[in-house]
């Protein structure tokens, strides 16, 4: 990774499209651990998590991963999710969150150097494109080594470095805790929601 110690740098991370691409990739993501890395590396000023939220569940299993990254140095951007049914008749909830990623990129990037996104989202081009002509670098993170690959590959040629997640695989995955090993954050749930929640539309 390209970084230089003095680069104010954000984290932009697209939630469900990181979660589907490490899922792809067979791990799960420590974010203290994500976090710990890139803080490392230059000068970060905010991390940004964005995901949709089903606000009627009694109880909803990405809850315990949003309040942990609520206290734990991310700034989250949720917002409910809505619910339609496609035309298979097949339920379906839609959590698109690009407009406030965005948003807030546009908004904060004269504050930066460095701007990281973690997404593979082609429709992602044009706005890295507008932060580049604002003399802003950008890199992309997802992989290329999923089947299929899960960046889109004029958001690939668009960004001005590509980071293949699996590169980054063994700093960044959730490490196994033996039965008798307790968590270093007795408090903290980092897991992510599994498989039975409801698909979200990535369009």
């Amino acid at each position: 990774m390209r970084f230089h110690p003095d680069e104010r740098i954000s984290l932009f991370i697209d939630g469900s499209n990181l979660y589907a691409a490490a899922r792809a990739l067979g791990f799960d993501i420590d974010y203290k651990r994500l976090l710990d890395l890139f803080s490392s590396k230059a000068r970060l000023i905010r991390a940004f998590y964005y995901t949709a939220l089903m606000e009627d569940q009694e109880y909803s299993p990405i809850r315990p991963l949003v309040d942990w990254l609520d206290y734990n140095g991310y700034t989250m951007v949720t917002k409910p999710t809505k619910e339609f049914t496609d035309a298979t008749g097949r339920r379906k909830i839609k959590g698109n969150m690009d407009i406030e990623l965005a948003i807030d990129v546009m908004e904060i990037a004269e504050h930066l150097d460095h701007v990281v996104l973690f997404s593979g989202d082609g429709d992602f081009r044009r706005l890295v494109d507008a932060v580049q002509r604002k003399g802003v670098r950008v890199t992309v993170v997802s992989t290329v080594r999923s089947q299929p690959p899960m960046v889109a590959d004029e958001l690939r040629r668009q960004a001005d470095t590509f980071v293949e997640l699996q590169d980054i695989q063994k700093l960044i995955q959730r490490q196994a805790r033996r039965p008798d090993q307790s968590s270093p954050n007795s408090d903290d749930d980092d897991d992510y929601p599994d498989d039975s929640e409801a698909d979200y539309e990535m369009a």
